[in-house]
C-alpha cells in the first residue's frame, strides 16, 4: 500500500555567512555541531516536496526535480537514506521535488528539498521523530554533502529576516530575527552562476577571508539591527569577500536607483536580492530587465512560517 505526503520549504536566500567547523583549530568532529552564522530571508517561493512510499524487498530511493530523475540530489538522498536506516523495513522511496527558483544561484534548494523529504517520509511513515531530529539529520546530510553548512537551520526557524547567531543543526544553533514589515518584496535577478559551494569551503584563503569578514558583519549588525543596517552590512561583505562580480554590482546599483531598501548578493551565487516596498517592486522588476531575460528575475514575499508539512492543495 503506497502512502503519500507533502512539505513546503521556503527558498533561503543567505546574504551572508561564517564557517563554523573548527573549534580553537581543532576540527569539529560532531556533524550536529558544525555549521555556519549568517543571516538572510525566507521567501513565499521555495520547494515542495511529496513523497511516496511504499513497502519493498530491498530499499530504494528515486529522486526527481521539476519531472526529470535527478541523480544530483545527493543531499535528500542521504537523508532519506539516514532516516530509513532506522527502519526494521525495506522501502521503495519516490521523491518529486517541485522547485520555482534557480538552482545553484544561492536559494537553499539543497537544504530545501532535504528537509522537506525528510518531513515528508516522517509523515508518510509516522516516524517517532521531531521537527528538529528531522532538522538534524538533514543539516548533517547537507554537510557531508557539501552543499551548505547553515541553511537547514535557517529553515526550521519562523522565517522573515532570520539572524543564525549561534552555529549547529536544529536544536543547537540559536537563531534571532529582525523584525520587517510582511508587506516587503524580494526582487531578485540571477546570473549563470559559477561560484560551487563545494570549491569555497575547502579553500583556505577564501575561508579566511569570509570567516574574518563573517564575523563583523554580526558584529555591525547586531549594534544596529535594522533592514537597512543589514542589507548594508551585507553587500559590504560581498565586495570585502570577493564574492561581488561585475554582473552582481550592476544589480545592486540598479535596485537602489529603482527603489529598493538595499540589496545583497545571494551565497552562494552570481545572484542578487533586493528588499523592496511592494509599490516598488514593478520598478526594481524592470530595471534588472536591462541585463536580464525575464526568466532569471523572480519576484516573491518574504515567508514568516519555515518549512513544514503541506495539504494536497498546496502543490
Amino acid at each position: 500500500m503506497k502512502k503519500t505526503a507533502k512539505a513546503f520549504a521556503p527558498a533561503a536566500i543567505s546574504s551572508f555567512f561564517e564557517i563554523h567547523d573548527t573549534e580553537n583549530d581543532t576540527p569539529i568532529v560532531d556533524l550536529d555541531r558544525m555549521g555556519s552564522i549568517g543571516g538572510g530571508f525566507g521567501l513565499q517561493k521555495g520547494v515542495f516536496t511529496q513523497v511516496t512510499v511504499e513497502e519493498a524487498k530491498t530499499s530504494r530511493i528515486t529522486v526527481f526535480i521539476n519531472g526529470k530523475l535527478a541523480p544530483e540530489a545527493k543531499t535528500t538522498k542521504l537523508t532519506i537514506e539516514t532516516l530509513l536506516s532506522k527502519l526494521p523495513k525495506s522501502y521503495f522511496v519516490i521523491v518529486n521535488h517541485k522547485i520555482d527558483v534557480p538552482i545553484g544561484a544561492g536559494f537553499g534548494t539543497s537544504a530545501g528539498g532535504a528537509l522537506t523529504a525528510g518531513l515528508a517520509l516522517k509523515e508518510a511513515l509516522d516516524l517517532p521523530l521531531t521537527y528538529n531530529q528531522i532538522g538534524q539529520i538533514a543539516h548533517m546530510a547537507e554537510i557531508e554533502c557539501k552543499t551548505g553548512l547553515g541553511t537547514v537551520s535557517s529553515l526550521t526557524s519562523t522565517g522573515g529576516c532570520v539572524l543564525v547567531v549561534k552555529p549547529g543543526a536544529p536544536g543547537i544553533c540559536q537563531i534571532d530575527r529582525i523584525p520587517i514589515h510582511p508587506e516587503y518584496v524580494v526582487v531578485a535577478g540571477s546570473f549563470q552562476s559559477n561560484i560551487l559551494n563545494k570549491n569555497v569551503l575547502t579553500d583556505p584563503k577564501k575561508r579566511q577571508a569570509i570567516n574574518g569578514y563573517g564575523k563583523h558583519t554580526l558584529e555591525a549588525i547586531l549594534a544596529e539591527p535594522s533592514l537597512e543596517n543589514f542589507l548594508l552590512q551585507c553587500w559590504n561583505f560581498a565586495e570585502k569577500t570577493g564574492f561581488a562580480t561585475q554582473n552582481v554590482c550592476q544589480l545592486v546599483k540598479l535596485a537602489k536607483k529603482a527603489g529598493a531598501v538595499g540589496a545583497a548578493q545571494n551565497m552562494i551565487g552570481e545572484a542578487v536580492h533586493a528588499i523592496v516596498p511592494q509599490e516598488n517592486a514593478n520598478a526594481v522588476a524592470e530595471a534588472f530587465k536591462q541585463v536580464l531575460p525575464s526568466e532569471n528575475i523572480l519576484v516573491s514575499k518574504i515567508d514568516f512560517q519555515g518549512a513544514r508539512l503541506v495539504g494536497n492543495e498546496e502543490i
